[in-house]
């Protein structure tokens, strides 16, 4: 297909495709998907080889969030039956990370709901920074908290995180139909705030909301220009109790055209497979790790993943290998301008040089994957609650989401979170 022959030289020399040639890729048919996964392969591989960097997620506090972003579980006036905890204090977060890292996460995710951090939160999430790099040296810390104020990212930055998430999750044109709180330009200022401060940045999207694929193309643009070093790529988990619980739209298929399509736009970004892989892609999921080069370990912020263990064999089943702590990321060129120089690790082919795996080098990563759907913790930060207040585990269960057309409901495929950070239960990792 000449389609692909020239996506692939294009990805080869990181050119831009058009919007034209992405269009084209998620209008591809289900004849062509084998060819269209195996042609973004080669830009993957070219890139990352065969390596899959592993993230970890701990929700520093769920739910009690005052943003109305429709795709979430723990917006403003949710039914959903999640956990509910205020913030977790240093040394159990730090816990919580330890047990990622123990799975083989290279890279720790520290997410909280809210619109974003007070000065107050940023002292506490500093503080739980530290707790988790006095403990695992090597890892990697990505803060997720909001919207960002003045100052705070280098704050942040001081006290040892390597990374800050905040998505734009969908189209400029469509955004206001999804939230009304805040605005796509705050999202886009905040990921500029972060990368102004030294942060590496990451900025994703959710994909399964109801957009055409002109948004998804456009989204995908305008995180190309962007530029963060990481891309999560979510799949919308439609909670019952949240706007978007009826929205069941997307097959294993699409999924996967969607992950090639990023792939060309982004062929030397880390892209990371996100929030709704096992709901979305299900038994697909190893044709993914051709396309990505980055997944969540375990669980999601209120939603169930697969085991641990089962992601560790998928990978290894698919001939692919876990990214070590002394393997750097990214590819050499993207390091260095990230870094002013590299960063002292070195990577396993010469075609994979460079990256970064420390404060002093961020490799890009970061959060991806939201509670209810995608999105690493869009909201984050503070919560109309007292700072010090504990917060009670919630205990309600989350019903069976609405047939699909054409099929019957799937009870299985919405599993709320009850174990690991905020329970007494042993995580998933």
């Amino acid at each position: 297909m000449d389609l692909l022959n020239t996506l692939v030289d294009k990805g080869l020399r990181r050119e831009l495709p058009t919007r034209e040639e992405a269009l084209a890729v998620l209008a591809t048919s289900d004849d062509d998907l084998l060819d269209v996964v195996a042609a973004a392969g080669r830009v993957r591989r070219q890139w990352f080889g065969r390596r899959v960097k592993l993230n970890y997620l701990v929700n520093l506090k769920s739910g009690l969030c005052p943003e109305d972003c429709s795709y979430c579980s723990q917006r403003l006036g949710s039914k959903a039956g999640i956990l509910k905890y205020t913030w977790l204090k240093p040394d159990e977060a730090s816990k919580a990370a330890a047990a990622g890292v123990a799975g083989g996460a290279k890279r720790v995710c520290l997410v909280a709901s809210g619109r974003g951090p007070t000065d107050r939160d940023v002292d506490r999430v500093s503080r739980t920074i530290e707790a988790i790099k006095e403990q695992n040296g090597d890892v990697e810390v990505c803060a997720c908290l909001g919207l960002l104020s003045e100052g705070q990212a280098d704050r942040l930055r001081e006290a040892g995180a390597d990374a800050y998430n905040h998505n734009l999750n969908t189209s400029e044109e469509t955004y206001g139909a999804i939230t009304t709180t805040h605005t796509y330009a705050d999202r886009v200022e905040t990921v500029q705030q972060a990368q102004a401060a030294g942060l590496s940045a990451c900025s994703g999207l959710i994909a399964g909301m109801g957009e055409s694929d002109k948004d998804l193309v456009d989204v995908v643009f305008a995180l190309r220009d962007l530029d963060p070093d990481s891309v999560p790529v979510n799949f919308l988990i439609p909670f019952e109790g949240t706007p978007l619980a009826k929205e069941w739209n997307l097959t294993p298929q699409r999924c996967l055209r969607i992950l090639a399509m990023v792939r060309f736009v982004c062929p030397d970004v880390e892209v990371r497979l996100a929030g709704g892989r096992e709901v979305h892609l299900r038994s697909m999921q190893p044709l993914a790790l051709h396309l990505v080069n980055s997944i969540f370990l375990g669980d999601y912020l209120t939603s169930e993943g697969q085991a641990g263990q089962a992601d560790l064999d998928m990978i290894a089943d698919a001939g692919f290998e876990v990214e070590g702590a002394g393997t750097t990321t990214l590819p050499r060129h993207r390091a260095d301008a990230l870094t002013g120089g590299g960063c002292g690790s070195s990577a396993s082919a010469p075609e994979q040089a460079g990256g970064c795996g420390s404060h002093e080098a961020s490799d890009g990563g970061g959060c991806g994957s939201h509670a209810g759907g995608g999105g690493c913790g869009p909201c984050g930060g503070h919560a109309a609650v007292a700072d010090d207040e504990e917060g009670a585990p919630a205990t309600e269960t989350v019903s069976a989401p609405a047939a699909p057309a054409g099929g019957p409901a799937r009870t299985d495929l919405v599993a709320v979170r009850r174990r690991g950070a905020g329970t007494d239960l042993a995580p998933n990792a």
